[in-house]
C-alpha cells in the first residue's frame, strides 16, 4: 500500500466517491436504478478529471451480483475483481487506443466480442484515449458498436471527443466529464492528508491546486511529491513555493506595495530580488497577474472570499483587502492589463529581466500615458494622496480688451503724448460703441473737434487697481465652470459678458461657423438670472442665428461648460456693433448723446463733427491741433479693420469707418470653413 501512488492509493471505488462531476454520476446512477443502460458510453474531458476511474466503476455496478445497482456490494468476487488493488476481471477488458488503434487491432476485438463472458453478467470494453484510434479501425468497430451482441457494453474515453467519428459518436450515450472546482478540491485535498497525518499548512493547499489545475490525479501527484519530502514540522509554505516553482507572497506584496506608493525604487529591487533567488521571470509575472486578477475581484466584490471567487488564506486575505483599498479599480485595471500585455511580450523574448523591469516602470507611471485608464489611475492617485484634488495654477492669463477707464475727474484739454512704440505687439482693442451721428474716424485727434470729450494719457505700464476691481483695459480672467454657474444665477450681465470669451471657445471647438456668427456680430446686452440676452449687429445676422441651428449649440455649451439652462434671446442692436467680445460697456442700448465726463477707449479716438470733417482736407491733419513732429511718433502696429455696424443696408460713401478690404460673407465662408457655396438668397 505504501508503495502505491497517492492517486491510486485513493482512487475511487463507488460513484458517491467521485467528487466534482455530481453532473455525469447522478444520471448514470439512476440509470442503473431504472435498469436502463445503454450498449455504448462515451466519457470525455480533461486528464486526470476521473473518466477511466468512473468506466471502472460502472463495469463493476453492471456485474456485481446484486446489480445493475447504484452501489456496487464490494464482497462478490466481481467486485473483489475490480477493486481499487484487485487483480482485474478478465470479462472487463482494458485498451489503450495509443498502441491498438489500429485496424487490425479493431479487427481482433470484433472477433472476440461475440464470446460470451466467463463468469460475469456483461463482457466490458473499455477503449482508452479513443481519439487515437484510426477512422479505418473505428469504420472496422462500427458494426458491432451499432448493434452488439446482449453481453457486450462499451466504454470510451477520450480528451478530444472530437476526433471520434460522427457515426461512433452518434451510435453512444455521451457523457463530458469536467474540471473539479478549487473549493472542492482543497477541501478532498485536506482530507487526504489528515489521513495521512502529515501536518500541512494551510496556505499550502492553495498552491496544490493551483498546481494541479482542476485534474484530480494531477493535484494528488503534487500533494505525494510534497508530502514525500515533509520534515518534522510537516508540508510549510516555504517548502511548497521552493519545490513548486511559485512566487513567494511577500514578493508579490511588496511589488503590489511598491505600485500603491509609487516607489520606483521598492519596485526595481523586488525584480532584483526576483533575478537574484533564481526565480523564472515569466512565473513571476504570471503569479503578479494572478494576484493582481484577486485584488481586483477584491475591489469590486469585498465579500469575494465568502462567495468562492478567491482562495486565499485569512491572514493573506486580510492584506489583500488592504492593498486593493489603496490601489482602487482603475489603477488595478490598468496594471492587470499592463502586466498582462508583458507577458504575451515576455514569450520568447531574450531579456526576460528587461521585459519585467520595463512592465513595472510602465504600471509606475500612468502619466505617460494619455489613455482614460492612465487618466483615471492617476485621478485615484490623487484622491489617494490629497483628497480633493486641486489644482495649482499660475497667475491667470491677463486679456487686454478696450475698456472703458474708471471715472474720475478729467484733466485738463492737453495735446496728448507723442505714442510710445510696444515692444511686442498688443492684441488689438475692440470697437466702443458709439452713436450713430458721430462716427470717428481712427488716427483722428481728438482736439480737432470743438468741445471734444477730453482723455487721460495712455500709461505706460497697467494701472494698480484698488481690491476687488478689475485693471482699466484688462478682463478677469476666465472663471472656472462652478464659479461661472455661480455668477450666472444672480443675474448680472457684466459677469456674463466677462465669461463670454470662455463660452465662445467652446462654441468653437463645437462648430466653427457658429462661433464666427457670435464673434463677429454678437454681444452680451443684457442677463436677469435666466434669460441671456444677445445683440446682433444686424436682422440678417440674428436671422441667420436663429435659423442655422447656433442657438441650440449655444444652448448646448452654457449646459455643458457651465450646468445651466438658459433662455436665449437674439436682438437686434444697431449701438452695439460685432465684435463678440462680450466687453460691451454698461450704457444703453439705445444711441442717446453720452454725458459730458463718459470716458473714451484709450485707442479709440472720438471723430470731429461733420463740420470739421468737410473742413479738413483728405489725407491733411485738422488745421485745429497741430501735428506732432515726425521723429515723436513711432509706427503703430496695423490693426485689422473692425466689425462695422451697420445700420441700415447700404452705408453712407462717406463713412470713414468703412474698410473696403473686409470680407464679404461669401469669402468669409469659403476662407473660414472650406465650403463651396451653390446658391446665394438676398433678403430684400
Amino acid at each position: 500500500m505504501s508503495s502505491l501512488a497517492l492517486y491510486r492509493r485513493y482512487r475511487p471505488e463507488t460513484f458517491a466517491e467521485v467528487i466534482g462531476q455530481e453532473h455525469v454520476t447522478d444520471p448514470l446512477q439512476q440509470a442503473l436504478r431504472n435498469n436502463r443502460v445503454n450498449h455504448a458510453y462515451l466519457f470525455s474531458g480533461p486528464r486526470g478529471c476521473g473518466k477511466t476511474t468512473s468506466a471502472r466503476i460502472l463495469a463493476r455496478c453492471l456485474n456485481c451480483e446484486r446489480g445493475p445497482t447504484p452501489a456496487p456490494c464490494g464482497e462478490c468476487q466481481s467486485c473483489r475483481d475490480l477493486a481499487r488493488n484487485g487483480p482485474g476481471s478478465i470479462d472487463v477488458i482494458e485498451i489503450d487506443a495509443a498502441s491498438h488503434g489500429g485496424v487490425d487491432d479493431a479487427r481482433e476485438l470484433r472477433e472476440k466480442a461475440f464470446f460470451g463472458p466467463a463468469s460475469s453478467r456483461y463482457k466490458i470494453y473499455i477503449i482508452d484515449e479513443a481519439h487515437m484510434v484510426t477512422p479505418a479501425g473505428f469504420n472496422a468497430l462500427l458494426k458491432v458498436v451499432e448493434e452488439p451482441p446482449e453481453h457486450l457494453k462499451f466504454i470510451f474515453a477520450t480528451t478530444e471527443p472530437e476526433k471520434v467519428i460522427g457515426t461512433i459518436r452518434s451510435r453512444t450515450h455521451h457523457y463530458p466529464f469536467r474540471l473539479v472546482p478549487p473549493g472542492t478540491l482543497r477541501d478532498y485535498l485536506a482530507e487526504v492528508c489528515e489521513r495521512e497525518a502529515i501536518p500541512v499548512e494551510g496556505a499550502v493547499l492553495p498552491l496544490v491546486v493551483r498546481a494541479g489545475a482542476g485534474s484530480v490525479r494531477d493535484s494528488m501527484s503534487v500533494m505525494d511529491q510534497l508530502l514525500a519530502g515533509a520534515g518534522e514540522a510537516g508540508v510549510t509554505y516555504e517548502m511548497a513555493t521552493a519545490l513548486l516553482g511559485y512566487t513567494d507572497g511577500a514578493l508579490l506584496d511588496a511589488v503590489v506595495d511598491a505600485f500603491a506608493a509609487g516607489d520606483g525604487a521598492a519596485a526595481f529591487e523586488v525584480v532584483d530580488r526576483v533575478i537574484e533567488g533564481g526565480h523564472d521571470p515569466r512565473r513571476f509575472v504570471t503569479d503578479l497577474l494572478e494576484r493582481l486578477r484577486d485584488l481586483l475581484i477584491l475591489a469590486a466584490v469585498p465579500d469575494a472570499a465568502d462567495k468562492g471567487l478567491i482562495d486565499v488564506p485569512v491572514d493573506v486575505l486580510e492584506r489583500m483587502r488592504a492593498q486593493a483599498t489603496r490601489l482602487g479599480p482603475a489603477e488595478l485595471s490598468r496594471a492587470a492589463d499592463l502586466v498582462n500585455s508583458g507577458l504575451t511580450e515576455m514569450r520568447g523574448a531574450t531579456s526576460p529581466r528587461l521585459q519585467l523591469e520595463l512592465i513595472c516602470a510602465r504600471v509606475l507611471l500612468p502619466a505617460a500615458y494619455g489613455d482614460e485608464r492612465s487618466l483615471l489611475s492617476r485621478l485615484e492617485r490623487l484622491e489617494r494622496g490629497a483628497g480633493p484634488v486641486v489644482t495649482a495654477a499660475g497667475p491667470p492669463p491677463v486679456r487686454v480688451e478696450v475698456a472703458p477707464p474708471v471715472h474720475a475727474a478729467a484733466p485738463a484739454p492737453a495735446p496728448p503724448p507723442a505714442p510710445v512704440q510696444q515692444a511686442t505687439p498688443e492684441p488689438q482693442p475692440q470697437p466702443q460703441p458709439q452713436p450713430r451721428a458721430q462716427p470717428q474716424p481712427t488716427g483722428q485727434d481728438p482736439a480737432a473737434r470743438p468741445g471734444a470729450w477730453p482723455t487721460a494719457p495712455a500709461p505706460q505700464s497697467p494701472p494698480q487697481s484698488p481690491p476687488g476691481a478689475w485693471p482699466a483695459g484688462a478682463a478677469p480672467a476666465p472663471p472656472s465652470a462652478p464659479q461661472a454657474q455661480a455668477a450666472g444665477t444672480g443675474g448680472d450681465p457684466e459677469r456674463v459678458r466677462h465669461m463670454w470669451p470662455e463660452i465662445l471657445d467652446a462654441v468653437k471647438g463645437r462648430r466653427r461657423f457658429s462661433w464666427i456668427l457670435l464673434s463677429q456680430n454678437a454681444q452680451v446686452v443684457g442677463f436677469d438670472g435666466g434669460t441671456l440676452r444677445l445683440g446682433f449687429a444686424t436682422a440678417g445676422a440674428r436671422d441667420s442665428f436663429v435659423n442655422s441651428g447656433s442657438e441650440d449649440v449655444l444652448r448646448q455649451v452654457l449646459g455643458d461648460k457651465l450646468g445651466v439652462q438658459w433662455r436665449i434671446e437674439a436682438v437686434v442692436d444697431n449701438g452695439g456693433g460685432g465684435g463678440g467680445g462680450g466687453a460691451r460697456p454698461m450704457t444703453p442700448a439705445s444711441p442717446v448723446s453720452p454725458p459730458p465726463m463718459a470716458p473714451m477707449a484709450p485707442a479709440a479716438r472720438p471723430a470731429p463733427s461733420p463740420a470739421a470733417r468737410e473742413a479738413a482736407a483728405p489725407g491733411q491733419p485738422s488745421p485745429a491741433v497741430p501735428r506732432p513732429a515726425p521723429e515723436a511718433v513711432a509706427p503703430a502696429a496695423p490693426a485689422p479693420p473692425p466689425p462695422v455696424s451697420v445700420e441700415d443696408d447700404v452705408p453712407e460713401e462717406d463713412d470713414p469707418d468703412l474698410d473696403e478690404t473686409a470680407l464679404t460673407g461669401y469669402e468669409l465662408i469659403v476662407k473660414e470653413l472650406g465650403a463651396t457655396v451653390i446658391e446665394e438668397f438676398h433678403h430684400e
